[in-house]
């Protein structure tokens, strides 16, 4: 069973099918060690949904091995979700993406209960949805947690103040204190100004602005985005998950976020979730799903993707082969570049941060000279990028710089090298090497 690391997050890329539910909630008990024992803000353990007047057989069918076709065509009972499992962490944005029909829409519904799971587990900070009464349902849908829909589902009769304060009125907030509120949620979506408009007179990005703001006013815990900017021109689309990606930045929300389109969930999740007939066949950060697909079937649906807006420089780095040090003598340098084939080499104090580079021809002359010490060779004008620089936003600098670009972290720590082979094999798909 192939388990990575990226950053905090352990992933499987394995489809849920195939493995039993008790190792499934393993992997997840791992996946929710950060910094010790915490639990997930969302958990979903086994969760299934069959749609149908009689779902007793078709439940039996689908424990012992039926296929969702097979369930439908003895029992005439459809499978919307089939033993998904997953949890979330506090803070993450996690993506539910497939093709139509694949139950992505279905499974965020049954979170919060807007459709009622057949069977399975769905804990909120531990608790239950699927057992919560009424009150205490709607008590979590008014506090915890707040849904963007596809459609704007915004009030028309009402001003924009009002539609973003509606949800703070059913809870029986006072009229000041709810106004307040909503104002300050619409200047977080850049719409200050706009209070007294209607619906109406706003563009359909706008409007989404609104919905957004409607369910931040609440401050809830959890959003969830059901396709929210499917109905959006692209250039709007665009702006609106730039939108969004400020917001999360600002205020750190548990977001479950569906869409069928790969680029925008390879832009806006940690992880993704990848649906397909009712399963969940891989579960991964955005640079998992893109280079160890787990099937076939998420091979080609990532196949044709913008791999330079998904793929981020750790994904691509190389190790060093070698360094040097101030210290080193330039014959030394000149020993490690005949080695290992190079013309630059990187230069490093003995605690691994980045000082320059030297290059072979300068190394040459301090040997003609007589000089020891590298110090006086040592450029600093090298290209930097972090490791979670994104490889679309450094191409130009791969292509026209002749130095390597050097990865580095907040201290400046060398982590790794991007040079244009490594990067060339990343973004046709391919695995890249260990050094350069």
């Amino acid at each position: 069973m192939p388990i990575g690391l990226n950053g905090h997050h352990i992933f499987v890329a394995m489809p849920v099918m195939s493995l039993h539910h008790g190792l499934i909630m393993a992997t997840h008990d791992l996946h929710r060690m950060k910094e010790g024992m915490i639990l997930a803000k969302i958990e979903i353990r086994n969760l299934t949904k069959i749609y149908g007047n009689n779902v007793e057989k078709a439940l039996q069918m689908l424990k012992d091995g039926s296929s969702n076709q097979r369930i439908r065509e003895k029992t005439r009972q459809v499978v919307g979700v089939r033993e998904a499992s997953f949890s979330v962490d506090e803070g993450e944005c996690f993506v539910i993406m497939g093709l139509s029909g694949s139950g992505k829409s279905t499974l965020l519904r049954c979170i919060n209960r807007l459709i009622k799971a057949t069977e399975g587990e769905i804990l909120i900070d531990g608790e239950d949805v699927n057992k919560m009464a009424p009150r205490r349902l709607e008590a979590l849908r008014q506090e915890k947690m707040a849904m963007v829909f596809q459609r704007f589902a915004l009030l028309p009769h009402r001003t924009i103040l009002d539609n973003i304060a509606y949800g703070l009125e059913v809870q029986g907030m006072r009229r000041s204190e709810r106004y307040e509120k909503a104002l300050q949620a619409l200047e977080l979506v850049g719409l200050k100004g706009w209070e007294d408009a209607y619906p109406g007179n706003l563009s359909g990005g706008m409007q989404q602005r609104v919905g957004i703001a409607r369910a931040l006013a609440t401050d809830p815990d959890i959003l969830l985005m059901d396709e929210p900017f499917s109905a959006l021109d692209p250039l709007i689309r665009q702006d609106m998950q730039d939108e969004l990606l400020g917001i999360q930045q600002k205020l750190q929300k548990t977001i479950l976020f569906v869409t069928h389109d790969l680029d925008e969930a390879l832009k806006l999740g940690d992880r993704i979730a990848l649906m397909k007939d009712a399963s969940i066949v891989q579960i991964g950060s955005p640079e998992e799903i893109l280079l160890s697909p787990a099937s076939d079937y998420v091979a080609r649906f990532v196949e044709n993707v913008n791999r330079s807006r998904a793929l981020t420089a750790s994904a691509v780095m190389v190790k060093p082969r070698a360094v040097a040090h101030p210290k080193d003598g330039p014959l030394t340098a000149l020993t490690f570049m005949e080695k290992h084939g190079l013309s630059t080499l990187f230069v490093t104090d003995r605690s691994g941060r980045l000082q320059g580079y030297v290059q072979a021809e300068d190394a040459s002359d301090l040997v003609d000279k007589g000089i020891r010490e590298l110090d006086g060779i040592i450029r600093d004008d090298m290209p930097t990028a972090t490791p979670d620089t994104m490889l679309a936003d450094i191409l130009d600098t791969l292509a026209y710089c002749k130095v390597p670009v050097a990865v580095i972290d907040e201290q400046r720590k060398l982590k790794g090298v991007l040079v244009r082979g490594s990067v060339i094999a990343g973004l046709a798909g391919e695995r890249r090497g260990s050094h350069a």
